[in-house]
């Protein structure tokens, strides 16, 4: 699902990884707790994923504070080292600041 996010700007984490063959199933849950985790915190806006060989997540926020208090959220600092140690065979994080958006057939 797209996510509905407000007039630009406003800012997203991109999160791309390779994951390793271990723990499925965990994983899986782990993924599922932290986006209802992040729902919850201050200035969150929406997320966006998608998983093949490469997966994508976009997380939007509504500040670059926001984004450092939901990386220093307890629950998120523990998946990040289980996913370091784990999970992830490499990822790579990039935050931006979204000036512009575009859509076409979404519904508000």
């Amino acid at each position: 699902m797209i996510a509905k996010t407000p007039q630009p700007p406003y800012y997203s984490v991109i999160f791309t990884s390779v994951r390793t063959a271990l723990e499925p199933t965990e994983y899986g849950q782990m993924a599922q707790k932290m986006e209802e985790i992040a729902k919850l915190q201050p200035g969150y806006l929406g997320i966006e994923s998608a998983r093949n060989d490469l997966g994508i997540t976009v997380s939007y926020w509504d500040s670059e504070e926001a984004i450092r208090n939901w990386k220093a959220q307890l629950e998120h600092r523990l998946a990040q080292k289980m996913g370091k140690e784990r999970w992830y065979q490499s990822y790579k994080v990039r935050v931006a600041r979204v000036e512009r958006d575009y859509d076409f057939g979404v519904k508000s």
